[in-house]
């Protein structure tokens, strides 16, 4: 039996209104992107700028400057010659021996060209690492990524953690944020000050229009939340 017919039909109503504007949020209805598209990219844009570590990564390598390493990183075969070759344009000498990557040079110099590849990319400016080593841009960043997580594994290794954290500090605040930013243009909160405010706000709207109407339908059934 229905205790509140009127209550449940108030909640009945909410609840297909609910549904027709999701429908509407996941149709392509943003210059071809869905609401969740849209609201993504964003908040991407206005992230990207907040995210540049680059400046703050090139001072904290520069105690590091000169330190000279010789190391055996385990790479993925298949990208091991590509890696090399980040190596050698930074300077470095590589070698492929095996599944293993042998590199031995300055390290502060390494980490340089790493940081001065993420910087072109976090500008969108693929093409300086496309021509430079004759591959797909992100492919290129990604093998910077790779490689610096096979130095810090063998660095740690030797117990050479000072440089260990250098390479680190390099892959989290540099390589990543490129990586993750490449191709989103930036954008400062002013810029889009009235589609944030109405995002958050309908946000907070809609998550309290459905727990109102599922209250509703609820209550309507005679169902009660009690102590």
């Amino acid at each position: 039996m229905m205790a509140n017919k009127k209550e449940f039909t108030r909640g009945f109503v909410l609840i297909l209104c609910f549904l027709v504007i999701l429908g509407i949020m996941f149709s392509p209805i943003f210059s071809g992107k869905n609401a969740l598209e849209f609201s993504d990219d964003l908040y991407n844009s206005i992230s990207k700028e907040s995210a540049y570590y680059i400046p703050a990564a090139k001072k904290g390598i520069e105690p590091i400057s000169g330190e000279t390493v010789d190391i055996v990183l385990n790479v993925d075969a298949a990208q091991a010659e590509n890696t090399a070759l980040l190596y050698r344009a930074a300077g470095a000498s590589a070698a492929v021996e095996n599944d293993s990557l042998r590199v031995s040079g300055d390290l502060g110099a390494v980490l340089s060209a790493c940081l001065e590849d993420a910087d072109a990319m976090f500008a969108n400016n693929g093409e300086a690492l496309s021509s430079k080593y004759n591959l797909d841009a992100r492919l290129a960043l990604f093998n910077w990524w790779s490689a610096c997580q096979a130095m810090d594994k063998a660095l740690s290794k030797q117990k050479q953690f000072k440089l260990a954290k250098a390479v680190d500090l390099v892959k989290k605040k540099a390589v990543e944020p490129a990586y993750n930013y490449y191709g989103i243009e930036p954008q400062k909160i002013t810029e889009r000050l009235g589609i944030v405010l109405f995002s958050l706000v309908f946000y907070v709207i809609y998550t309290l229009w459905y727990g109102f109407s599922i209250m509703f339908m609820f209550e309507g059934w005679g169902m009660q939340l009690e102590h």
